[in-house]
């Protein structure tokens, strides 16, 4: 059975990277451009996690982070962020975030991220 994963990210060259990313090593990805889309794509569609930007417009990560947490508590997330040195990560830890990723990150950093997560090994930071 293959892992779904919602890649959430206002940036579309971000969103691409993670996708072809991703799907190259037989993942199935889908996209959405903000928290309050990602809030109702994983009510339609079953995915196994949702890599998350945490700097956003509309509903920013840490509020879907928040939004997730109370309906699905073991719901798993992964935050990406790049913004102020780091902060944002730290942050996403304390809402609830399975992992993060600290922005720009390689390939090979999203796939061991993607990997131990969805294995269930608890919390983890990938960086480069």
């Amino acid at each position: 059975m293959h892992h779904t994963i919602l890649v959430v990210d206002d940036d579309p060259q971000i969103r691409k990277l993670c996708r072809i990313t991703l799907e190259e090593c037989g993942y199935v990805v889908g996209e959405s451009t903000n928290g309050k889309k990602a809030l109702a794509a994983i009510e339609e569609t079953s995915f196994d996690l949702v890599m998350l930007d945490l700097c956003m417009p509309d509903m920013d990560g840490l509020e879907f982070l928040k939004a997730v947490r109370a309906r699905m508590p073991k719901f798993r997330i992964v935050g990406m962020s790049g913004f102020m040195g780091g902060t944002l990560l730290r942050a996403a830890k304390l809402y609830g975030a399975d992992a993060t990723v600290a922005k720009p990150f390689s390939p090979d950093s999203l796939l061991a991220v993607v990997a131990e997560v969805l294995a269930g090994n608890g919390a983890v930071e990938a960086s480069d």
